[in-house]
């Protein structure tokens, strides 16, 4: 199992790396579009497990919707209102307001079907916000942005091993910790405060618009984001009674297994800084 996550991850990175690297923007948002595409199956699959022929009509959907996108904004600039917009405020407004009650206090026992709407929405609004940075601004503010929610994962994951004493949401994901949770949160805020002395990353963005304060703000909400994006994609799996969203990916599970946590924070990433929503 270890070495099937080991060839994934380099698999994956190499991908990355390549795609980061060429001049053209297309690689990158191809990849990113086929990813967007896998999750949308799979997120569907939880939530509405007998709509096989939805789930892959939803997930041909958003790979053609984001092809198009990405292509229309190499064409020209974004409107100052759009579906798009739209659904970058709806997402960020459900991450922030309905899903951590809804999170917490839910006790079905069944697949979570109402909630495959949800998916197509906030699919389109993520990619959005990376295919965006990368058309108009390139690698550097895109990973440091994704890196958010690396750290996060990567802090919680040895922390809780570590120190992880009392359960965080025991009926929900047995192996998280509260210890895990604020470690990694914490680490979000000081990648926050590293990476904001360098010039176009996310972190020197939040800097420039909310101070000093807000970025530690910033970065602990959004840690916290990171956190409930995970949890919330464990309440689909219990619900559905599965372990691994998919098999797509070796020894790693399903595609929405590794991007739970980049669903939740980067629509709330992106309004923090954007001023689309009152210009």
């Amino acid at each position: 199992m270890l070495a099937q996550r080991v060839i994934t991850a380099i698999v994956l990175l190499a991908i990355l790396v390549f795609a980061l690297s060429v001049q053209s923007k297309w690689p990158l948002l191809i990849f990113m579009s086929l990813t967007v595409a896998a999750a949308a199956y799979e997120w569907i699959k939880l939530t509405l497990p007998n709509r096989q022929s939805l789930a892959w009509m939803i997930s041909v959907a958003i790979l053609a919707l984001t092809l198009y996108q990405g292509w229309l904004w190499q064409v020209e600039p974004p409107a100052i209102w759009s579906i798009w917009h739209v659904c970058v405020t709806l997402t960020a407004v459900m991450w922030l307001l309905i899903i951590p009650t809804f999170t917490l206090l839910v006790k079905s026992t069944k697949p979570l079907q109402s909630w495959a709407l949800f998916a197509p929405i906030c699919l389109f609004a993520t990619w959005g916000v990376l295919g965006l940075t990368w058309i108009q601004s390139g690698a550097w503010p895109l990973i440091s942005l994704l890196t958010i929610v690396w750290i996060a994962d990567i802090f919680a994951y040895f922390g809780g091993r570590q120190f992880g004493r009392h359960k965080l949401a025991p009926t929900i994901s047995p192996g998280k910790t509260r210890e895990g949770a604020l470690i990694g949160i914490a680490g979000v805020v000081l990648w926050m405060l590293v990476s904001s002395q360098w010039a176009g990353s996310y972190a020197a963005d939040v800097l420039n618009q909310w101070g000093f304060l807000g970025l530690v703000l910033v970065g602990g909400l959004l840690g916290s984001v990171s956190v409930l994006g995970d949890l919330y994609e464990s309440l689909l799996k219990r619900c559905a009674g599965v372990k691994d969203s998919g098999r797509l990916l070796p020894g790693h599970g399903g595609v929405y297994d590794r991007v739970d946590a980049v669903l939740a924070v980067v629509p709330v990433a992106f309004l923090l800084v954007s001023d689309f929503w009152y210009r």
